[in-house]
């Protein structure tokens, strides 16, 4: 019931439409009671049982007893006064009013559904929007563990899940429940006794329905589970396949998703088999009911206590709660199936905000004098990464972070825009926290510029002007030219219009990193973060890279994260890290003076 009242919360917003859709249900229902009770003057006609009322009912009631006198009375009226055709008129006057009352009914039913729709369309809406804040929002260490696959799988294939399981079945809750109240309602007026005995039959059709949908949910949570995993394969192979063909890897990757698919499609086939139980469980249980209802109704008539057209009557109408009960037992299996997702969204939008902005978080609109770490610890899963950092940074200096791979350099750079708080010691940007700066403001301050250029699916104009609302077509282009960009996008069919492709694809490693260089010289920082962006480059693309990065440079504050120790000789201070240490500082020279020093070792390894 927690993970109902959790859809309900995001139905709230939409109150208004749900009333509208219990208020169209409520009258549809009693024009539907209303045209079905015509049967009772239809049967009496037509067996000739009608008892002539032609006394005027008198002064309106809104009450059961005016309404049936009415009823009578112009019933009456039309038998009597037509003559010999009146039993015909009044057949063909009843008809056209069931008629008339079954088109209020369905269009009544229409309203409903047209209430429904919209809050079954914005509420998925909100729920996928939602989860891509939600997504936005997230620290980047949530994403070491979580794989790509399953959190596309979570906001795509579980929210859509929620829509047919869950949402589609509210339509059949809201609905039929007003159905079955209005309706028991007039079977307690017709017969409390036979509605007792009906109602006592309902908790054992409960528990056999309650039985059946137990597993439900579980084996639908774990058919969701294996489905990201089958979404991950996928994407980890389409990312990767040029390694998968390059190692003959294609049968380890085809077993792979062979045993995931495999596995998915069994546990996919328990829960359909189990929702499709749903409908003939039901229909055998309405089925019981009603013969046990005919007999003891029939006991009834028998007996006197009953007529034969109110028991007639009777049947009809609990006959038409046997649809919308099974539409109920329908809607508790899809929603119990629909739990699962709910569950899976649920772990995304619950999950743990570690960078978050303090209520009066402080502005800063430049970078004045210095950025310090002062003691700064950090550990993933409580392994330690940083171990007593201290380090600063004045302005305008070029700071080169050196090691060996794993020794914490990315991680303090990642400390410096908040994309990871520290667990111990404190970060500061002119001696204020960054964790009492407003997050957006500090972000503005800094470039990035990583070893892999992550570009985006759309125009070069687009990449270099990325978070830049109305981009100026004039520093886009002085920004491509100072990054040696303008060259090689206007050898494009559409020049700065054209598409990269997705993740640049359609360009080389040296394009995507000038192109990423263009993006932060667009943004035109005072900080700058760069991890050593010419590593994987040949040596004229490097050259080109580099030159771009120098101009980048100029008037700027930079943290270097260095692979190659020949690209920071020149930074104003080296420092190097160990194991999450501080274990140098100092200048090329001065570190290189060092012979035995962590420095002087890391470049001999690479002049061999």
């Amino acid at each position: 019931m927690s993970k109902l009242r959790l859809l309900l919360k995001y139905i709230s917003p939409y109150k208004w439409s749900a009333i509208k859709n219990i208020l169209y249900n409520i009258l549809s229902a009693i024009f539907a009671l209303f045209s079905y009770t015509l049967v009772i003057p239809f049967l009496n006609i037509l067996f000739e049982r009608v008892k002539l009322h032609l006394s005027s009912p008198g002064k309106f009631q809104f009450n059961l007893e005016y309404m049936q006198a009415f009823a009578k009375y112009y019933l009456s009226f039309f038998i009597e006064k037509i003559g010999p055709n009146g039993p015909v008129v009044a057949l063909l006057m009843i008809s056209i009013v069931f008629i008339i009352a079954s088109i209020f009914k369905n269009g009544f039913i229409f309203l409903a559904n047209n209430s429904m729709a919209y809050i079954r369309s914005c509420t998925v809406r909100d729920l996928r929007k939602k989860m891509y804040h939600k997504v936005l929002r997230l620290p980047l260490s949530f994403f070491t563990d979580a794989r790509k696959g399953d959190l596309m799988t979570r906001i795509s294939n579980d929210v859509q899940e929620i829509e047919i399981s869950v949402m589609s079945s509210l339509t059949m809750m809201f609905r039929d429940p007003m159905y079955i109240l209005i309706f028991v309602i007039y079977l307690f007026i017709t017969s409390y006794q036979l509605t007792l005995f009906a109602l006592a039959l309902l908790p054992l059709s409960g528990w056999l329905i309650g039985q059946a949908s137990r597993t439900l949910r579980s084996s639908s949570l774990l058919g969701q589970q294996k489905l990201g995993r089958l979404l991950s394969i996928v994407e980890e192979t389409l990312t990767g396949l040029r390694i998968v063909k390059g190692f003959n890897a294609e049968k380890k990757m085809k077993d792979q998703f062979g045993t995931v698919n495999d596995h998915y499609s069994k546990i996919f086939k328990r829960v359909i088999r189990k929702s499709y139980l749903a409908s003939p469980l039901s229909e055998v249980l309405s089925t019981f009911v009603v013969m046990l209802l005919l007999f003891a109704g029939g006991m009834l008539a028998l007996k006197g206590h009953m007529t034969s057209e109110k028991l007639i009557a009777f049947l009809v109408v609990f006959s038409q709660i046997i649809q919308p009960a099974k539409n109920i037992t329908t809607a508790w299996f899809s929603i119990q199936k629909g739990m699962a997702s709910i569950d899976r969204i649920e772990q995304i939008l619950e999950a743990e905000e570690k960078i978050t902005e303090k209520e009066n978080a402080l502005p800063i609109k430049e970078f004045k004098d210095s950025i310090e770490f002062k003691g700064v610890w950090y550990a993933y899963n409580s392994e330690p990464v940083l171990k007593d950092i201290n380090l600063k940074i004045n302005k305008g200096q070029t700071v080169a972070i050196v090691g060996k791979s794993g020794a914490g350099k990315s991680t303090l750079a990642d400390l410096l825009p908040r994309f990871i708080d520290a667990d111990k010691g404190s970060v500061l940007i002119d001696g204020v926290d960054v964790r009492d700066l407003k997050t957006t403001d500090l972000r503005y301050l800094m470039g990035i510029v990583s070893q892999h250029p992550i570009l985006f699916n759309t125009s070069f104009t687009e990449n270099i002007a990325f978070g830049v609302d109305v981009p100026d077509m004039d520093k886009v282009i002085s920004a491509a030219h100072n990054a040696n960009a303008h060259d090689f996008i206007m050898e494009t069919e559409e020049g700065y219009e054209n598409s990269v492709g997705e993740s640049g694809n359609k360009l080389s490693g040296g394009q995507r990193q000038r192109v990423s260089i263009a993006r932060a010289i667009m943004a035109n920082p005072p900080v700058l973060i760069l991890d050593e962006a010419t590593s994987a480059l040949d040596t004229e693309s490097e050259r080109l890279v580099q030159d771009a990065i120098l101009k980048l440079m100029q008037n700027r504050t930079s943290l270097v994260i260095a692979h190659r120790l020949s690209t920071i000789q020149h930074a104003d201070l080296i420092v190097v890290i160990d194991d999450g240490m501080i274990v140098e500082k100092g200048t090329h020279t001065e570190l290189m003076n060092k012979k035995d020093g962590f420095y002087a070792k890391l470049h001999s390894y690479q002049a061999i």
